[in-house]
């Protein structure tokens, strides 16, 4: 019989028990929803008042609903969720028999009450901190949900109304009975609207019990960065930002942070879906990323997330391997020196190609350090940026900073190129140490010369020394290896078949094209890790990584004042003043610098 304890031990873990408060809260709703059997029915009718039924089976298919709700949390441990489950539970047990004497679906909610007070210790996850936005979202997504259930049981149980009532009129009748006003539903007797609006005021009250609990949430847990956890983590950077190239992007506004015991090192991340969701390596000193990683970790499991990284590197994936995660290579980032980049040679001659052909057309490049920008120049630059963007949404979580222009941001460098009719295309990197760049935002203006990417990085590669920028990280391509190793001869069959995955799914997404784009530049490929807890997360870790890099997006009404720049706006053009009223620094290079493609010249 050792499957048999196997299968009781399975049923006693938060994911068992999650799953069957989901089928008996589904059963709960379906057995309100349903005819009664008459002899029960009348045997229960003859023991209690009328109203009792009534009011009954609507309590059933709220608990129902409600333990549908709750099982999500339950598969988190969440504390308060087993204490309400298990209330509901128990009187789930007592309102099957009072609805209509239903023997079977008051033992399973028995039986599911016994299993859920046995698994006590499994469930001990603090609740999640509180939000007025959830409170809102219960009072008003849960007469919409309570409304329907009401409408249905009047349809279905229409007896005591009087002939010809319409279907309007019951629509009205279960919505404004949820506050206890009387519908326009005439009723045959004064025990058939007591039934009613006894069964309605039991929904409307489940409505607002979950609407009390969501706001009995403690305030306390992760938020958003504040002024002085920027400070602390502005300090860290200073001292260890050259660790990372994604560090500076710890500094986003939709990111938490949890600091180990001395503050020496510090994990950015950030929850979604119930997933809490790391950027990149830890913070700090890397003698003290363990301590950092182990106080995420107590947190995640204190609040019953899943802890995940996107995008750690080697050294950071070691660390979070140490603490017990699995890791799983994503892609490689491109990491360009600076000193060796060169525009000479066979192997970058579809890049020469690119920049002669743009200065041919009359387009030069800018670099400057934002601080060296007005306000009115950054403002253009931002409008033009908006108006270049693909979509409403603006997408990056673990590398990008998510925002434009910040005065805190003053160490990033513009680079932005130009022809006679104005800005066509800009690049925005953020601080990596004080010797890198990182690149934050790549955009250009639909229709223009194609190569203009390409200037612009011969561009920022020319600049590089008056920068002291020793290097610079592009770009990330994701599963860059078997792009890589599929195409050279003698690949297996195995990596072949991944690589023809891999350029089906570029048809919608830019896996293939990222990689050819970056590789263009000969890089140093660095690779890049997805960290997780077990294989059974990966779903869920996948699917928060999307949503947090906005690929996965709620659906919208739609976007409105969306900034359109005259495609003439300029930005750190010679003469422009800064907001001091001191000559901006602000230089133009010949991309032909850089080595080899003089300007004019073709191959």
């Amino acid at each position: 019989m050792t499957w048999v304890r196997r299968l009781l031990a399975a049923l006693r873990t938060p994911l068992g028990i999650s799953r069957l408060v989901l089928v008996v809260g589904a059963v709960s709703v379906a057995s309100a929803l349903l005819p009664a059997l008459h002899a029960r029915l009348h045997l229960v009718d003859e023991m209690v008042p009328l109203v009792f039924p009534a009011a009954a089976t609507t309590g059933t298919a709220a608990i129902g609903v409600i333990l549908i709700v709750l099982s999500r949390a339950l598969r988190r441990g969440k504390f308060r969720a087993w204490v309400l489950a298990t209330i509901l539970a128990a009187a789930a047990s007592v309102l099957h028999l009072l609805k209509g004497l239903d023997v079977e679906e008051a033992l399973m909610c028995v039986a599911l009450t016994g299993l859920l007070l046995r698994a006590r210790r499994e469930f001990t996850a603090r609740p999640d901190p509180r939000s007025l936005s959830r409170v809102l979202a219960v009072l008003l997504v849960g007469p919409v949900v309570a409304g329907p259930i009401g409408f249905v049981w009047l349809a279905l149980d229409s007896r005591g109304q009087v002939p010809g009532t319409s279907m309007a009129a019951r629509l009205a009748q279960a919505f404004l009975g949820l506050i206890g006003i009387p519908g326009p539903i005439s009723f045959v007797s004064e025990g058939d609207y007591d039934q009613a609006a006894v069964a309605l005021l039991v929904l409307g009250a489940a409505v607002l019990l979950l609407a009390v609990l969501a706001a009995m949430r403690p305030a306390g847990g992760p938020h958003r960065l504040v002024a002085d956890e920027q400070g602390r983590l502005r300090e860290l950077l200073q001292r260890w930002g050259w660790l990372d190239s994604l560090g500076y992007f710890a500094l986003r506004d939709d990111r938490s942070v949890i600091f180990e015991p001395a503050g020496r090192a510090a994990i950015s991340y950030r929850v979604i879906g119930g997933v809490s969701l790391a950027g990149g390596d830890p913070i700090g000193d890397p003698a003290a990323w363990g301590d950092a990683v182990r106080a995420w970790l107590d947190e995640a499991k204190a609040y019953g997330w899943t802890p995940a990284a996107l995008g750690s590197s080697e050294r950071g994936a070691t660390a979070f391997h140490r603490a017990g995660l699995e890791c799983l290579e994503l892609g490689d980032e491109a990491v360009v020196r600076t000193g060796e980049f060169t525009l000479s040679g066979r192997a970058m001659r579809g890049v020469r190609q690119a920049v002669a052909r743009c200065e041919r057309a009359g387009v030069t490049v800018t670099v400057t350090r934002m601080r060296d920008l007005s306000a009115q120049q950054i403002a253009d630059v931002q409008a033009l940026a908006d108006h270049w963007r693909d979509g409403a949404v603006e997408r990056g979580f673990s590398m990008a900073l998510g925002r434009f222009g910040a005065v805190e941001d003053r160490d990033a460098v513009l680079v932005t190129a130009a022809c006679p009719e104005g800005v066509v295309g800009l690049l925005h990197l953020v601080p990596w140490g004080t010797d890198g760049l990182s690149l934050d935002l790549m955009r250009r203006s639909r229709g223009t010369e194609n190569g203009v990417v390409e200037t612009m990085v011969a561009g920022l590669m020319a600049a590089a020394p008056s920068l002291g920028v020793e290097r610079v990280s592009l770009n990330f391509a994701v599963f860059r290896s078997v792009f890589a190793r599929g195409e050279r001869l003698g690949a297996g069959p195995v990596l072949r078949m991944w690589r023809a995955v891999l350029l089906w799914a570029s048809r919608f997404w830019q896996i293939e094209s990222l990689y050819r784009a970056n590789a263009k530049y000969h890089p140093e490929w660095v690779p890049r890790y997805l960290v997780f807890r077990s294989p059974g997360d990966l779903p869920r870790v996948a699917t928060s990584a999307l949503r947090a890099e906005a690929f996965l997006v709620m659906p919208t009404l739609g976007r409105g004042g969306e900034a359109v720049a005259s495609p003439t706006a300029g930005v750190a053009e010679s003469g422009a003043t800064t907001g001091n009223d001191e000559e901006p620094t602000v230089t133009t290079y010949d991309t032909a610098a850089s080595g080899g493609g003089r300007s004019g010249t073709t191959e």
